[in-house]
């Protein structure tokens, strides 16, 4: 009998903390990945309405600049036909001129953690994320290079094995910390972490440079895009002229003394 008892403790135990691991997994999922609820601290950057897009986001004042205000992005449907997304296929950007029609946030930032979640409709789908209006974070279907998905451009691989493709909604969580700089001379590189689709494809990785030129983001034409400065830059949206939705985006302000960026 004593130890018929024990075997019930032991298997009650047991689903107890299967449980309890079930919870916290999902507590887990709730933070990041598609669907990541909103952290306290956190602001919506963009919640399915027009009145914030126009509220909170502006064109980027770049150097190939051709759009003009009120934005030409379009809220629509989503895929779902019930929830309203961001679709970033700006007319301006037709052919993929990058520069052209991106969005960025009206608020700059330095250090902060990021959720994006996009949708790419059509095969080749193109658009891209920018830190700090800076340092962008690849959304290109089909490429597995370094210039490919989920990569820090031209910096780390593509993780493109975690992608859920073409017509699968999928997600960025971010934490970055801009670069730090004593007397006017950088002494520390930025530095992000990402997880795509609730899975860490990068830590800590220190971002060496603006790439692409004067029209990619900010200092992208300082001394080959490595003349980066102490400006705060705004959360950015790439146009390329594809159908490339976005949803469910918001930002929390940090300040990271150390130089780590892993959670």
């Amino acid at each position: 009998m004593n130890q018929f008892r024990k075997q019930i403790k032991v298997r009650s135990g047991c689903l107890l903390l299967a449980v309890s691991l079930s919870v916290f997994s999902n507590a887990q999922a709730q933070k990041m990945g598609v669907g990541a609820k909103v952290p306290k601290g956190a602001m919506v950057y963009f919640d399915g309405s027009r009145r914030m897009l126009d509220e909170k986001w502006t064109y980027w004042e770049g150097p190939r600049l051709a759009a003009t205000l009120p934005i030409k992005w379009i809220v629509e449907k989503g895929p779902d036909g019930k929830e309203m997304v961001l679709n970033s296929n700006d007319p301006t950007a037709a052919g993929g001129l990058y520069g052209s029609a991106d969005i960025v946030t009206k608020q700059a930032f330095r250090d902060f953690r990021a959720h994006v979640e996009f949708f790419i409709s059509k095969p080749g789908g193109n658009s891209g994320v920018y830190m700090q209006n800076r340092y962008e974070i690849q959304v290109l279907d089909g490429d597995t290079t370094t210039h490919g998905m989920a990569a820090f451009i031209n910096e780390t691989p593509s993780p493109y094995k975690v992608y859920k493709g073409v017509g699968q909604w999928n997600s960025y969580d971010i934490t970055f910390r801009a670069a730090r700089f004593k007397d006017g001379k950088l002494t520390e590189k930025a530095m992000a972490t990402l997880y795509f689709n609730g899975q860490k494809v990068h830590k800590n990785h220190s971002l060496s440079q603006v790439w692409g030129g004067p029209i990619s983001g900010i200092d992208g034409g300082n001394n080959g895009g490595k003349g980066i400065t102490d400006t705060p830059g705004g959360l950015k949206l790439q146009a390329e002229g594809h159908d490339v939705l976005y949803r469910n985006v918001w930002i929390k302000e940090l300040d990271l003394k150390s130089a780590n960026t892993d959670f």
